[in-house]
């Protein structure tokens, strides 16, 4: 039997924005009990060219309504992206989860010849079958953004490892 595109989608970025939701407690946990100001790894970036961590949590937020959106037609919510702290980042993530459970299997199954148009960059646009849109880019997009979250505590010294990343607290 072949994979539905609603299982291919929607609960592979639930699972995975749960354990983000995770890491950051994990995040949080560590400065505090290292004593350090949590921002510290909010605005922390691997390279000075990079994006901060905040907007790798915003970013994998994005990736997955604003990929569900297009490929389903449900209106995605619009955020203000002005979270700064590790509870702020969390309720986005909930709120991410909240929009995603909304969006009925049937709005995204049969969809994979769909033709979607989306922005790359500012100023330009691609377009693509939904079945080639979430295998080649939506879900890349939103794994290499939770990875690099993932990484940036890591470097920092928050006590991650694989099943953190891949079980969440479900360990």
């Amino acid at each position: 039997m072949a994979m539905s595109m609603y299982t291919a989608s929607v609960p592979v970025f639930q699972h995975m924005l749960r354990n983000l939701s995770h890491l950051l407690d994990k995040g949080e946990a560590s400065a505090l009990t290292r004593k350090f100001d949590p921002s510290v790894l909010t605005n922390f970036r691997l390279a000075p060219d990079m994006l901060p961590f905040t907007r790798q949590i915003l970013i994998a937020c994005d990736a997955a309504k604003n990929g569900v959106a297009r490929i389903s037609g449900v209106e995605a919510p619009k955020f203000e992206d002005n979270e700064a702290t590790f509870p702020e980042l969390k309720a986005r993530i909930q709120k991410t989860l909240d929009y995603l459970a909304a969006v009925p299997a049937s709005a995204i199954d049969g969809t994979e010849d769909k033709q979607i148009t989306f922005p790359v960059g500012r100023e330009t646009t691609r377009t693509m079958t939904a079945q080639a849109y979430l295998t080649t880019w939506a879900l890349p997009n939103f794994f290499f953004h939770i990875t690099t979250a993932y990484a940036m505590l890591r470097h920092n010294g928050v006590d991650v490892g694989k099943a953190d990343y891949l079980a969440g607290a479900a360990r």
